[in-house]
């Protein structure tokens, strides 16, 4: 048994990408999954969301890429929260530039948790804002696709057609396995009709690909993070606690049906 190992990825800022990281590793966690969170992004949001002070940390997903460390001396296990972390550090931005001539760079991050994978259920990538060579490295050890946050606002579409061209290069030359494997919709308000139009309109260009939970604007989701709690234990009760918990578990009953039928197509 392997874990589903996702990427989550969208290269526009604010669309809450490591706001569905967080929740959904927690509702995933709270459900009896085993799940693993690898923060790739060097602002380390999803780290310092789950109460860890990133400037404190003694490794990172920084050494894992530059293999100057391994698994178990970068994992931190939240005991509370019952996941598992792989932190990053703001010096992760400066990996890039660092691996620019190493071999297989591409597949630093994919080497690590091929390795790791039979621990867990669930691997979910938290990549930066931008279609670098971390993100590249989250999408290649995505083996099981790539899920996009995209806000309920105007130019909500901008960038997915470059998202979509990387993917498609990832595909042909680092991994053929890469799909979308869904797009959720965030932030989304309920009185405008922006926010109806976008939804149709993202449904509209990914035909079965968009999940029918969509996580509402709430401020009790923005609140969260700045108390190290993922919203399932911040404010369980509120719109974005429900939305979230509703999202994993249309996650796993996906993940669940696709699995019984390639397992019904095998046999």
């Amino acid at each position: 048994m392997t874990a589903k190992i996702y990427a989550i990825a969208n290269q526009k800022g604010g669309v809450g990408k490591t706001t569905s990281v967080i929740n959904l590793c927690a509702f995933l966690a709270s459900s009896g999954r085993r799940v693993l969170m690898v923060d790739m992004d060097p602002q380390a949001n999803a780290t310092s969301g789950l109460g860890f002070d990133k400037y404190e940390l003694e490794r990172s997903t920084y050494d894992l890429l530059l293999e100057t460390a391994a698994f178990n001396d970068v994992l931190l296990q939240h005991k509370e929260y019952k996941l598992d972390i792989l932190p990053s550090h703001p010096a992760l931005a400066g990996a890039e530039v660092e691996l620019v001539n190493a071999i297989g760079r591409e597949y630093r991050l994919r080497n690590v948790l091929t390795a790791v994978d039979g621990r867990y259920d669930y691997i979910l990538i938290d990549c930066p804002p931008s279609l670098s060579m971390l993100t590249v490295n989250a999408l290649t050890a995505a083996k099981d696709g790539i899920i996009i946050p995209v806000q309920c606002e105007y130019l909500a579409l901008e960038g997915l057609t470059q998202l979509t061209q990387t993917i498609e290069l990832v595909q042909k030359y680092l991994n053929p396995n890469l799909v979308i494997r869904g797009l959720i919709m965030t932030m989304y308000d309920s009185r405008t009709n922006l926010s109806r139009q976008v939804v149709e309109e993202v449904r509209r260009y990914f035909p079965g690909k968009v999940f029918r939970t969509i996580v509402p604007r709430n401020v009790r989701l923005s609140e969260a993070p700045s108390f190290g709690q993922p919203i399932n234990l911040y404010a369980p009760n509120s719109p974005g606690a429900v939305a979230y918990k509703v999202l994993a578990a249309e996650l796993v009953k996906g993940d669940m049906t696709a699995k019984s039928t390639t397992a019904g197509v095998a046999a």
